[in-house]
């Protein structure tokens, strides 16, 4: 986390020793407090974790578990003799796995150990969407029309409906994240979208629980960051506006909302405080309320979120307020050390969610090794994360991997930052979700705050893109060029000589990178390919006298200055600074305006000369489990054939020979393998003749 500028409250005696039940970009942000204010941290990891940062960071590290959830995250007895073990005498749980499990507040507390959330009658109370609803109804807190009480059959929900009217909301009373919920636009679907709905509520929470409310057309999604103390002392710190989901899951978060004016805020602020009264709470939790665009005075309670959230850095930017630390204070006893009228809010801040995902393929998850990663820096910048060079992302867990969040001294202001921030995001390794929450903070709607929840899937087809075009393809050419001059056969150079630019001193024909001969240079010709697009590029001369032409056009000067990854290159006096990275075997990423491209060299070729033949290879498409092979090492197969089999997010993905030729296998049955890892290379048949 980087460029807090947080405000302190008073020092208190807290804990000497917290373990951190979670994993990630949280137990990092979490650390990163427990620094700071001089507490022993100690983090918990299952297998897939066992070189991850937050592992790193830590002061102790306790190995709990495999890699699946429920054998180590999940595993209460783990976390627990975990804790025993270190000493520690508190667990902040983060959010998700434990977080909002009031078995497992109720065992810390059978512990002796302090958790730091609210009770588990508290935890309890809220899990529960219907009687959370009758816990706030009676405190006079607004909820959305419908009906809702425990044991609800079907008929009684159909009774029920017209009298709330359509559209409805059909919600399961237990889980989140959307499964289960289902609108309805007229009686007849009704009978058939509630029993879906208890099928998915069954199979999703064990509890098939229903309630229906008034389904809202043009919905925002505005939620209020409390905090409570034991002392009975609640306050609020604003409200956070997020509206921008994709299937009920939160893209991008800002602080205030474009939305509310002051009466409304301090209204919402006032019903948010009675929320967390009604069930006698205790430390920084959100309450979570769903406002009609076209009615923004009029507010109804959704529900509480009895934890810190994802999006807690936009209030920590607009408040100054370190809420880890508030939430320490709390679990430790401490009075709050300030009162509703001392919470002033400052600026705008608003954050985007990077995710390991694929937006061009539905968003499927990713994963893989992040070769490298950039994070962007400036004023006004935060960045909350957990990824790192060489880190293995699995697929076992959540994909979010970073939060990139602008403060600013208006919304707009933040917003801009926010999206060169974007620019300046790369990662290295597998598609991300960045170039996406770029585009979508340079929507009309979004950049005038014109908001709601339905605004990414109306919107998500006129989303902007880039493709792969003759820059791209030049500016790959240039840095596969400089970079790794053995891609390209024939050159003349010593096989004992070092590189151009390596700094050696080298001069003379070994130092050319111009296929040097007697007469006119010759040009290095690279075919490449970046998904379905392909150009053949000729670069010409070195240093100062490079040229590139690309698909036949004109020769045109080219500057690549000398540098690690960042790179300002210059093609015909236009100039624009990219991120690329240079692998072995011909393969070169680069990353501009929040889109990463993998550009690859088809054929190895000779300078001047012919190309050569072919080697096609097989790659994983997703990180996954080989679960079939169909060719032994050293067969022969026809174009077309299957190899392999990989299953990846249960799904199989069968990997075929694209020409006839023989099999070489670089992945056996039953290995893990990464997205984009070779498993087989086919020699094709021409290559086989004397």
């Amino acid at each position: 986390m980087t460029d807090t500028a947080l405000r302190r409250t008073e020092p208190v005696d807290v804990f000497d020793t917290v373990l951190i039940a979670n994993r990630g970009e949280i137990a990092c942000r979490i650390i990163q407090t427990l620094r700071r204010l001089g507490i022993r941290s100690v983090a918990v990891y299952s297998d897939a974790d066992a070189g991850s940062r937050h592992v790193a960071l830590a002061d102790i590290a306790v190995r709990i578990g495999p890699a699946p959830a429920a054998q180590s995250y999940l595993d209460i007895d783990a976390v627990l003799a975990a804790a025993r073990a270190t000493g520690a005498q508190a667990i902040h749980p983060g959010y998700g796995f434990l977080a909002e499990n009031a078995a497992f507040a109720q065992a810390c507390a059978d512990a002796g150990i302090v958790f730091i959330g609210p009770t588990a009658e508290a935890i309890r109370t809220m899990g529960d969407k219907i009687t959370a609803k009758l816990a706030v109804t009676a405190r006079g807190v607004p909820t959305v029309p419908g009906i809702a009480r425990p044991g609800l059959s079907d008929a009684e929900l159909v009774a029920a409906a017209p009298e709330i009217g359509f559209p409805l909301l059909i919600k399961p009373s237990a889980g989140g994240g959307g499964k289960g919920m289902h609108v309805v636009t007229q009686a007849s679907e009704l009978e058939g979208a509630i029993a879906a709905a208890r099928r998915e509520a069954a199979a999703s929470f064990g509890d098939d629980a229903l309630f229906l409310e008034r389904y809202l057309t043009t919905p925002r999604h505005i939620e209020v960051q409390v905090l409570a103390d034991a002392h009975g002392n609640v306050v609020h710190l604003g409200e956070r506006e997020c509206s921008l989901q994709r299937r009920h899951q939160k893209v991008i978060e800002e602080a205030p909302s474009p939305l509310l004016d002051e009466q409304t805020r301090a209204a919402i602020g006032a019903a948010a405080c009675e929320t967390a009264r009604s069930v006698d709470y205790r430390g920084a939790g959100t309450v979570e309320f769903i406002v009609e665009s076209a009615r923004p005075h009029e507010f109804f309670f959704m529900e509480m979120n009895t934890r810190l959230q994802v999006e807690h850095p936009v209030t920590e930017q607009i408040t100054g307020l370190d809420l880890v630390e508030q939430q320490l204070r709390i679990a430790a006893g401490a009075p709050l050390a300030f009162t509703q009228d001392e919470v002033r809010l400052h600026g705008h801040s608003i954050e985007a969610r990077v995710y390991a995902e694929d937006p061009s393929a539905g968003f499927l998850p990713t994963g893989g090794r992040v070769e490298r990663v950039i994070h962007p820096t400036g004023e006004g910048i935060r960045v909350d994360t957990a990824i790192a060079d060489g880190l293995d992302v699995s697929t076992d867990y959540d994909p979010m991997l970073a939060k990139v969040i602008a403060h600013g001294a208006d919304r707009d202001q933040a917003r801009r930052r926010l999206i060169r921030a974007l620019d300046e995001t790369a990662v290295f390794g597998f598609p991300t979700n960045v170039e996406f929450v770029r585009a979508l903070l340079e929507l009309p709607e979004v950049a005038a705050g014109d908001l709601d929840t339905d605004l990414i899937a109306r919107r998500f087809d006129d989303l902007v893109f880039a493709e792969p075009d003759a820059r791209l393809f030049a500016e790959a050419a240039l840095l596969l060029d400089g970079a790794v001059p053995e891609l390209v056969e024939g050159t003349s150079r010593s096989p004992h000589a070092p590189s151009a630019g390596s700094g050696t001193g080298v001069t003379g024909p070994w130092a050319r990178r111009d296929g040097w001969r007697l007469g006119a240079a010759a040009p290095r010709r690279y075919p490449l390919a970046c998904g379905e697009h392909h150009a053949e590029v000729l670069v010409t001369g070195s240093g100062s006298g490079l040229t590139v032409a690309v698909d036949g056009a004109p020769a045109a000067p080219a500057t690549l200055p000398a540098g690690d990854l960042r790179r300002t290159i210059t093609i015909d006096g236009v100039t624009r600074t990219v991120a690329g990275l240079v692998a072995g075997s011909g393969r070169v990423s680069i990353a501009h305006g929040g889109a990463v491209f993998e550009v690859a060299v088809e054929r190895r070729v000779h300078a001047g000369g012919d190309a050569a033949e072919s080697r096609p290879h097989l790659d994983s498409p997703m990180p996954g489990t080989v679960v079939l092979v169909h060719a032994a090492d050293g067969a022969h197969v026809d174009a077309g054939d299957p190899v392999l089999v990989v299953e990846a997010m249960k799904m199989e993905h069968v990997l075929r020979a694209g020409v006839a030729g023989t099999v070489a296998l670089h992945a056996a049955q039953g290995d893990t393998v990464a997205r984009g890892q070779t498993l087989a290379t086919i020699t094709p048949d021409a290559e086989e003749a004397p």
